[in-house]
């Protein structure tokens, strides 16, 4: 069993990392066609079916907080607050670097890299370059902000953690809140300390920008729609359906979908208004939803089969016992720059089940290794990582080389991961 299992994980994660095959087709042939070839028979696909009991949830607290936060965005509920911090930044590099943090954390909401990077940069952009600050810097803080975002509940790399190890967000997210905060909050100060080496290389006090072109930069800064529908109603129902989230009353699911429900009867009564928008927001819902139905079929074969516990249990004889129980600390040092080896699929449904099965043998709870996964794996590490589309996305906007961009702004998404992790370790969230 041991060797079939292995053979599964390394096909796996060879096909996906090399592009061969697509995260959802190989999630679900490969573990089939394994299992079935171990002797499992027909037992394979009751392994299958219990593996997407258990993910339904999570898909559908995905699905509906896409919408959710997507429906919010359409009624223009987060334009007042960008447009606030558009115009409080000015032309100080200073500011305008806090700015970026903030304006990053705000579009980050909803959990979409893509849509952070297409909204911030070209709204940010011109300030940098007509004040010749350092695109570099822009790359840096979106990244950080939006990578230290993307641990929300409804973020990506939280979503696959709990799918994989069958736990519900709620028990990975909660104890890590405060890190996450600290780790927001140690953003800004990077922001603010790269703004002000920008405002001592550019040498603002001694007039390098001549006054009529700050004049004329302050009224070029693009804004968004200033109309918005029932914003501070808007605002109530996010807040409660937050509360509702982190305390783990309701079903994170059905918070979700009561939410979405609120929403779009508020702001957009026509039935026809309330098609488009739920199609306009369905692809990248069905997108993710897919291939965690897909990681459904992958975790419940290997687990309900045996196979992960049977590879944890060789991994413990050749684990040290101190190493062992050092097993998250470890994972969080190293989550960030995991990212540049593992696309988030192959790493968070391919090695993390194992990880945290190992960890079990040690004692350890699988939600702690899923909470130190998502110090860096794909949070603070996914604006950097080759392997996720965003990235380039990110450096084209920002007009950045990958290699420059990369070289700048590991060491500080990299101290970001230290920083949430130390947090973690003094709270106890990690043991040591």
């Amino acid at each position: 069993m041991l060797l079939t299992s292995l053979l599964i994980i390394i096909v796996l994660l060879v096909l996906i990392l090399t592009k061969k095959m697509s995260a959802m087709a190989a999630l679900i042939l490969v573990p089939v066609v394994g299992a079935l070839l171990a002797g499992f028979g027909w037992e394979t696909f009751d392994f299958a079916l219990e593996g997407i009991k258990s993910i339904a949830p999570v898909v559908a607290m995905f699905v509906f907080a896409i919408l959710f936060f997507g429906i919010l965005t359409d009624a223009g509920m987060f334009n007042p607050i960008i447009n606030t911090i558009l115009k409080w930044v000015g032309t100080n590099p200073t500011l305008i670097a806090i700015g970026t943090a903030l304006l990053a954390m705000t579009v980050h909401f909803d959990g979409s890299g893509a849509t952070t990077f297409l909204i911030v940069i070209p709204a940010i952009l011109p300030l940098y370059e007509k004040l010749q600050m350092d695109r570099r810097v822009l790359a840096c803080v979106v990244s950080l902000a939006a990578g230290t975002m993307n641990m929300l509940p409804w973020g990506g790399p939280t979503i696959r953690a709990a799918s994989a190890l069958n736990l519900s967000v709620a028990e990975i997210y909660s104890p890590i809140m405060l890190p996450q905060i600290c780790g927001l909050l140690f953003v800004v100060f990077i922001a603010w300390r790269l703004g002000k080496k920008e405002s001592r290389r550019l040498n603002i006090q001694k007039n390098t920008v001549a006054k009529e072109e700050i004049k004329a930069m302050e009224t070029d800064v693009p804004t968004m729609p200033s109309k918005t529908r029932n914003f501070w109603l808007n605002v109530i129902i996010t807040i409660l359906a937050l509360a509702f989230l982190i305390s783990g009353t309701v079903p994170p699911a059905l918070v979700f979908m009561i939410g979405t429900v609120l929403v779009l009867m508020l702001n957009f009564p026509s039935l026809e208004k309330q098609k488009d928008l739920i199609f306009s927001h369905s692809r990248a819902a069905i997108l993710m939803a897919s291939i965690l139905l897909a990681a459904g079929v992958f975790t419940g074969i290997m687990k309900e089969s045996g196979m992960i516990a049977n590879m944890a249990e060789s991994a413990v004889d050749v684990i040290p016992t101190a190493a062992g129980e050092r097993l998250p600390l470890i994972l969080a040092v190293l989550s960030m720059p995991l990212s540049f080896l593992f696309d988030p699929n192959s790493f968070y449904f391919g090695f993390l089940p194992i990880l945290a099965q190992t960890g079990n043998e040690f004692g350890i709870a699988s939600a702690t290794m899923g909470q130190a996964a998502i110090m860096g794996q794909m949070t603070t590490g996914f604006p950097l990582s080759p392997l996720t589309s965003a990235t380039f996305l990110l450096i084209g906007l920002a007009k950045v080389d990958l290699a420059d961009h990369q070289k700048f702004t590991f060491k500080y998404a990299f101290l970001t991961t230290l920083v949430m992790t130390l947090v973690s370790v003094l709270i106890g969230v990690i043991p040591i």
